[in-house]
This record gives C-alpha cells, structure tokens and sequence, in this order.
C-alpha cells in the first residue's frame, strides 16, 4: 500500500505530566488499529517535555477519517489536562518505505 498524505501533531507535556502523557500514548496505538486506511502510526518524544504523534494515509479520505475518530477525541479530551493545545500540521508524503 502506498501513502501520499500523513499528519505530524506536536504538544508539550504540562509540568509533571510527562510520565501521564506518554501512558496516553502508549495506548493511542489500540485506539487506530482498526483504523484501516490508518497505514503506520508512531508516538514520539521530541525533548524532555515535547511529544508527537506522526502517521500516514493512502489519501485524503484516510486522513479525514482518523481526525474524526477516537484518537482525535481522546487527543481533546486531555488537552489542558495532560498537554498543551496541540498543532496539527497536514503534510504530502513524498516517498517512503513501508513493509510489504
């Protein structure tokens, strides 16, 4: 399968919540598995204090289906709680290499 459209989200932890948000994350992953035009999804730690999501789509209509599911909500539920506002940055992939 190919992807040609991914996401990049990026926060910051709130003071002493590091160790909660990445227990967030930690679980997001159960969250996409049925997600099926949802090709690859990775959590990452940029710093001490900053996190990401970043994944990749076939097209438009994957993209459009994951930020309106459960991953999404979650995402706005802790919001103020866990993290800062996150940023959501659309993105056209360029090539990649995924497993067969």
């Amino acid at each position: 399968m190919s992807v040609t459209k991914g996401l990049l989200v990026r926060f910051d932890a709130l003071p002493g919540k590091e160790d909660d948000v990445k227990e967030f994350l930690d679980s997001g992953r159960a969250l996409v598995e049925d997600e099926q035009a949802t090709t690859a999804w990775f959590a990452i730690r940029l710093g001490p204090t900053s996190f990401g999501i970043f994944d990749v789509f076939p097209d438009d209509a994957g993209r459009d289906t994951h930020l309106s599911g459960p991953v999404a909500a979650a995402l706005g539920e802790q919001t103020g709680t866990l993290f800062s506002e996150p940023t959501i940055e659309k993105l056209d992939v360029l090539g990649s290499k995924l497993p067969a």
